[in-house]
């Protein structure tokens, strides 16, 4: 199985406008999780890769060792004390969990760019960021396929990863945030089997 890939040069524009756009959104939410730190660095590389950048096209704020502090709503949430809830599928979007897709919306629904852009700026950046998601997709293609289709249990194992990174990306070692919709309430641990 071969898939055709665009060059990298065709590419990586796209990607680095549309993590460029996201970036008062992230900018925002390091606001709201209380880091001045992020906040800085996001709100630097906007400016140096909004100007300096054509607009993001480029991304010199990388170059000069300005690395983006992701974050979304999501995040926030957990910062907040919110519980991860049940994990869930979401079509188009993937692998998520109860927290986190309520994170997706208000990220959807509280992008700065919405309120200050006028109609063909909000366009411009609604493009490129569906772009870099089937560029992703194109890029992890063959990771995704082999989870989904060489494993014996595709969902559980996807379950596993996405639960595994996202915890780790959130700074969390524990599964205590996890609540399994399958389990017993009633479990007694103690109990002699």
């Amino acid at each position: 199985q071969s898939t055709a890939k665009l060059p990298q040069e065709l590419t990586d524009p796209v990607v680095n406008f549309a993590e460029n756009t996201g970036l008062p959104s992230a900018i925002l939410n390091g606001a709201l999780q209380g880091d001045i730190g992020g906040v800085a660095t996001n709100a630097m590389r906007f400016v140096i890769n909004t100007t300096v950048g054509i607009g993001g096209l480029f991304d010199p704020a990388d170059a000069i060792g300005l690395y983006e502090e992701k974050t979304d709503f999501g995040e926030t949430l957990a910062v907040w004390g919110v519980g991860e809830g049940a994990y869930m599928e979401l079509p188009g979007f993937g692998p998520s969990t109860e927290r986190d897709t309520v994170g997706l919306i208000v990220d959807f629904i509280i992008d700065p760019i919405a309120f200050v852009g006028t109609p063909p700026q909000i366009d411009a950046g609604i493009a490129p960021k569906l772009a870099s998601k089937v560029i992703d997709r194109g890029r992890f293609g063959g990771t995704v396929d082999s989870i989904l289709y060489e494993s014996a249990d595709s969902y559980a194992q996807a379950r596993l990863l996405y639960l595994q990174n996202r915890r780790f990306e959130l700074g969390q070692t524990s599964t205590d945030t996890y609540i399994d919709p399958y389990a017993d309430p009633y479990f007694d641990p103690y109990q002699d089997q």
